[in-house]
């Protein structure tokens, strides 16, 4: 398996818990649960946990960004 342009090796990615990024995100833990779910953020499962790499946050943060226009 290679790996992409932009991705780290694995002993290098950090994860972080569901609370963990609902707090980075400042929304509620079920907020993350449900980003998981749908496939908005991806997320592996460890036991019946998920852990979340902390750069996917930063790219799901970064796509979200909603620039408005001045009036």
């Amino acid at each position: 398996m290679g790996m992409g342009s932009g991705e780290r090796p694995l002993q290098e990615v950090v994860f972080l818990t569901v609370a963990e990024v609902a707090s980075v995100m400042r929304v509620s833990k079920m907020t993350v649960y449900r980003l998981v779910h749908s496939g908005e953020l991806p997320a592996i499962r460890v036991g019946r946990s998920f852990r979340v790499p902390e750069q996917a946050v930063h790219a799901y943060l970064k796509e979200s960004y909603v620039h408005l226009e001045s009036a």
